[in-house]
């Protein structure tokens, strides 16, 4: 990741959210990308330029775009037509980014549209965040990673978000290896950052 002037930047001379423009860098904002509150925190996610990138809840592509603008390709999945329209016309502006209309919950169905991937990154607000997480190790390579944002209030609106963080990690451990978990306060409130490793 790079940072200008302690502010973090992704490498796109031109806005495409709206973002400011700084020195030739795009301004990632930590308010609109969660991605971005999780190097603010002090938790850099490597980004090299070879990297393949699953991202599940792609939303309007805001996130999407700013990976994009470092790796090599990004599978953006989302269930919403809206949201849809405009992956689809920022994949016009941006050859490394492929939109894929599915449901996160059944994999299954769009499978046959990804390969195996680096990086998953899942910012999905549902009640099966875990179920979701487990259901795609099957594309992530051998010490791949996984970024779960958990939306703590998604899962129980009612539970301390600390015990929902907690019974999600548990959920995880046959798959994967929990390495950080990162409160995104003051970015983002109720969400936790489950930085995680793919394992056997």
């Amino acid at each position: 990741m790079i940072w200008l002037d302690g502010v973090l930047v992704s490498p796109g001379s031109r806005s495409l959210h709206g973002e400011r423009i700084l020195r030739g860098h795009r301004v990632w904002d930590p308010y609109r990308s969660k991605l971005a509150a999780l190097a603010h925190l002090g938790h850099e996610v490597d980004l090299p330029s070879s990297l393949r990138v699953l991202y599940l809840g792609a939303a309007h592509g805001t996130t999407v775009s700013h990976i994009a603008d470092y790796v090599e390709c990004v599978y953006a999945v989302e269930i919403a037509p809206r949201p849809m329209q405009d992956l689809l016309s920022l994949a016009r502006q941006r050859e490394n980014i492929v939109p894929v209309m599915g449901d996160a919950t059944r994999p299954g169905e769009y499978a046959p549209f990804l390969e195996r991937v680096d990086l998953i990154y899942q910012d999905v607000a549902s009640p099966r965040q875990a179920e979701i997480a487990a259901a795609h190790r099957v594309f992530l390579e051998e010490g791949g990673t996984l970024i779960l944002m958990v939306k703590t209030r998604s899962i129980d609106a009612t539970a301390d978000p600390d015990a929902v963080t907690r019974q999600v990690t548990g959920a995880l451990a046959s798959c994967y290896r929990v390495k950080a978990v990162v409160p995104l306060e003051p970015y983002h409130r109720d969400h936790r950052a489950l930085v995680c490793e793919g394992v056997k």
